[in-house]
């Protein structure tokens, strides 16, 4: 992405000690592969000068991001919900990188009122702003409404990162400009957005408990966030402006946000993480998207494993992104 970046090879060692992982290095137009950790994927890659924000950084793949980025040199800001926990994870990203730039702002994404006060907190903080990766989530939550009266998952995984975004596209579009190097939106979605409602939305229904069904919703989330991806894509597209938006699918990861999914979850993760992927690989894709020269002028698609994958039908309707996009500014005004 930036000057001084080598020709990215991949490394033979994997953090993953099972055999099937030696299965899944297979060829790729990236050159990488499921079992590439994001370590690997941006090695020679030199992010000085560039500051990224990153949601949901106090654990999982969020965090390991994190400690990806600022290894690379990005200075980080890290939006959490639990400050305390952001702090250890900055604590432990500085004992590897004692040079590390890193900042933590609070973050609960399902409130509109927290994301505006994040966004101005940011701005106060006086920083460029080179890359945005919306990571955080909540997944297979029982019913809830948040605080805005809005279900859990669309307010948390969908709405929080479009007013979020929406509050911090100018200042990304003035960085590109001004630093000349460009932009990254990178929305961290799943595979699940093929398994929504039926019509993709509930417009008329999002907050309705009468026919809830957490999965669903969650790949409803998902699915917004995809759509959101493109749409926001072709506007900038159309505005010339210096900055790209893709979305992706990290892989099946073991981390803690499944904990709302079975009461059995600490036992499935422990056996689970011979068989999906850890944080290590995780992160790659995100970081891949966020980083590698080979994603420089790609916008408006999707990924999976750090290649392009194929998006259903539905993922692809402009009609119904362009009705979300409005749909979402009712929301968050």
């Amino acid at each position: 992405m930036t000057s001084g970046t080598k020709t990215i090879k991949r490394r033979r060692k994997t953090q993953r000690p099972h055999a099937m992982w030696g299965l899944l290095r297979r060829s790729s137009s990236s050159g990488f592969s499921p079992s590439s950790t994001a370590e690997e994927v941006t090695a020679g890659i030199d992010g000085s000068g560039l500051v990224a924000l990153i949601t949901g950084a106090s654990s999982g793949i969020g965090a390991e991001t994190c400690r990806i980025l600022v290894m690379r040199g990005v200075y980080v800001v890290m939006g959490v919900r639990n400050l305390s926990a952001g702090a250890r994870v900055r604590d432990e990203i500085l004992k590897q990188v004692p040079s590390a730039k890193i900042e933590i702002l609070n973050l609960d994404l399902s409130s509109m009122s927290s994301v505006r006060r994040f966004a101005e907190n940011f701005k106060a903080l006086n920083l460029p702003l080179n890359i945005l990766i919306n990571n955080a989530g909540v997944c297979f939550v029982p019913f809830k409404l948040s605080e805005d009266g809005i279900e859990l998952h669309f307010a948390t995984n969908h709405v929080g990162h479009f007013l979020l975004t929406d509050l911090l596209i100018e200042k990304m579009k003035v960085t590109a400009i001004e630093s000349g190097k460009e932009g990254r939106v990178v929305m961290v979605a799943s595979v699940s957005y093929s398994f929504s409602y039926r019509g993709g939305i509930r417009f008329d229904k999002t907050n309705d408990e009468s026919g809830y069904n957490r999965f669903l919703a969650y790949g409803q989330s998902k699915l917004a966030n995809i759509l959101h991806s493109n749409l926001l894509s072709s506007h900038l597209k159309e505005q010339d402006a210096k900055v790209i938006v893709n979305s992706l699918h990290p892989g099946a990861v073991a981390t803690n946000i499944l904990h709302h999914w079975c009461p059995l979850y600490g036992a499935i993760r422990a056996i689970g993480k011979y068989f999906v992927k850890g944080v290590e690989q995780g992160a790659a894709t995100v970081c891949y998207v966020a980083l590698h020269p080979q994603v420089a002028g790609v916008t408006g698609e999707y990924f999976s494993d750090c290649n392009i994958t194929e998006l259903k039908s539905h993922a692809l309707d402009m009609d119904l992104a362009k009705r979300l996009w409005d749909f979402s500014l009712s929301l968050i005004r």
